[in-house]
C-alpha cells in the first residue's frame, strides 16, 4: 500500500502535457512563424500577432485578409488558435496561410502561452 500512495505522489507532482504552457518555449517556437507574422504591430506577409488573444479574425488594420479568413466568425482564444494551429487549411479552408500547422500539442499550448503575453 505504501508503494501505491508514494507512486501516486510522485505522478501527482509531474506537470501534465495539458497544463505545460511555457511561454519562454512558446518564444522559441514562434521562430517558425517569423518569416510571416510578427509582434512588433507590424504586418508582413502574414498579420502582426500582438493582441490575438481575444481579437476577432480577420481584424487586424489594414492587412488584406481573405474572405475565408474575414468570414470565419471566430475569435482567437486558446481553444480556436489550437484548433488553427493544428491544421489551418482544415479549419478554415480558403485561407492564405500556407503553413501546414503545428502537430505537437505542448509547441501549440507554448505558443499560445507566448502569444498571449503581447498584448
Amino acid at each position: 500500500m505504501r508503494k501505491w500512495v508514494m507512486a501516486a505522489a510522485a505522478l501527482a507532482a509531474l506537470p501534465s502535457v495539458a497544463s505545460a504552457q511555457d511561454a519562454e518555449a512558446g518564444k522559441a517556437v514562434f521562430k517558425k512563424c517569423l518569416a510571416c507574422h510578427a509582434v512588433d504591430g507590424k504586418n508582413k506577409v502574414g498579420p502582426h500577432l500582438d493582441g490575438v488573444v481575444g481579437r476577432k479574425a480577420g481584424a487586424v488594420e489594414g492587412f488584406n485578409y481573405s474572405d475565408a479568413m474575414k468570414n470565419s466568425g471566430k475569435t482567437w482564444d486558446e481553444a480556436t488558435l489550437d484548433a488553427y494551429l493544428t491544421n489551418p487549411k482544415e479549419n478554415i479552408p480558403g485561407n492564405k496561410m500556407v503553413f501546414v500547422g503545428l502537430k505537437d500539442e505542448t509547441d501549440r499550448k507554448n505558443l499560445i502561452a507566448y502569444l498571449a503575453t503581447n498584448k
